[in-house]
C-alpha cells in the first residue's frame, strides 16, 4: 500500500462504494489552531483532528509532542469515525507534517490503511464545504507497536551504530540559530536531512525514483538501520513517510530535539559534522 495518494485518486475513491474516511489536520507550529480554518472550508466529510490535543500528549520532559494516552488517542479516533476495517486519508494545509503525524500515529498504533494528501488541501481542485459532519462512531482499537519507535537512548545507539537523520533545518542542525528548544545543535553522530527536501516548490513529494535517490546518497537503504528526530516528532514523521514510499522503514524518535535538549547530561554536537 503506497503511503501517499493524489488528489485525483482521492476524488476517484471518494466517489466509490467504499470511500476512506478523511481527517483534516491542519496544523502551524506556535501558531493559531486551524480549527476556525476547518470550519469556513474543508473536503466534503471531513473531520478536523487537533494535533495538539489528540495526536500528542501534554508538553514536558518528553518533549513538545509526546506520544498522546493511548486510550485517549483512541477514543479521538473513534469520535471521527475511524474504523480499521475502512481506509483512511489525512491532509493538512500543506506542508504535510502534521498530516504526517496523523499518519505515522495511525499506522504506528495498528491502523492497516492510512494514506496522506500529496500537497494537502493546496492540490484539492474539487468542492470544498463548511458543513460539519457528524460521523457513525469507529471501531479503531490501539495496538501500539506496528512501525518502530525510538527512546533518547535507542536514538543515541543508532546515530552510533546505524543511520540516524536529523530532519529539522539545516541552521538549527548546524546550531547556528535554536528559536524554540533551549540548546542548538545536533544528536552526536546524526546526519543533517531537512525534511523540506523531500517535496517540490509545489509542496507535493518528489518522485520514489528522487527520494530513493536522496536516501541513497545518506547510505539509507530497505536493509539499513534508519531512525529519524526533529525538533518534536512532527517533521520528522514526515521523513518516515517519504522513506516509506520508496520502501524504506524507519524509526521515530517521537520526543526529538525538544525533549534531548532538555537533558544537560546528553551530549550535543554542533557545525556542519556528525560528530
Amino acid at each position: 500500500m503506497n503511503a501517499i495518494i493524489s488528489a485525483s485518486d482521492l476524488a476517484g475513491e471518494l466517489a466509490g462504494p467504499r470511500p476512506p474516511v478523511l481527517l483534516d489536520v491542519r496544523w502551524q507550529l506556535g501558531g493559531p489552531n486551524q480549527r476556525p480554518e476547518y470550519d469556513k472550508a474543508h473536503l466534503p466529510g471531513a473531520v478536523f483532528v487537533d494535533l495538539d490535543a489528540e495526536l500528542a500528549g501534554p508538553a514536558g520532559s518528553g518533549g513538545r509532542h509526546p506520544l498522546p494516552d493511548t486510550d485517549a488517542f483512541g477514543a479521538a479516533m473513534r469520535a471521527a469515525g475511524v474504523g480499521a476495517d475502512r481506509p483512511v486519508v489525512v491532509y493538512d494545509g500543506g506542508l504535510n507534517w502534521a498530516a504526517a503525524r496523523a499518519w505515522w500515529l495511525l499506522r504506528w498504533a495498528g491502523h492497516p490503511s492510512v494514506r496522506v494528501l500529496d500537497g494537502g488541501l493546496a492540490a484539492w481542485e474539487g468542492p470544498l464545504t463548511a458543513e460539519i459532519p457528524r460521523p457513525e462512531p469507529g471501531t479503531f482499537e490501539p495496538a501500539p507497536g506496528a512501525l518502530p519507535l525510538l527512546d533518547a537512548d535507542g536514538a543515541a545507539e543508532l546515530a552510533r551504530t546505524g543511520l540516524l537523520l536529523d530532519a529539522r533545518a539545516a541552521e538549527r542542525y548546524r546550531g547556528d540559530v535554536e528559536p524554540i528548544d533551549p540548546v542548538g545543535g545536533h544528536i552526536p553522530g546524526a546526519l543533517s536531512a531537512p525534511t523540506t527536501e523531500n517535496v517540490t516548490e509545489s509542496g507535493r513529494f518528489r518522485s520514489a525514483a528522487e527520494l530513493a535517490d536522496r536516501f541513497k546518497g545518506f547510505g539509507a537503504t530497505a536493509e539499513s538501520e534508519v531512525g529519524v528526530y526533529c525538533g518534536s516528532g512532527v517533521s520528522g514523521a514526515h521523513q518516515v513517510l517519504a522513506l516509506a514510499v520508496v520502501g524504506i522503514p524507519a524509526a521515530l524518535y517521537v520526543g526529538s530535539w525538544s525533549e534531548w535538549s532538555r537533558d544537560g547530561s546528553r551530549p550535543v554536537a554542533t557545525g556542519p559534522d556528525p560528530r
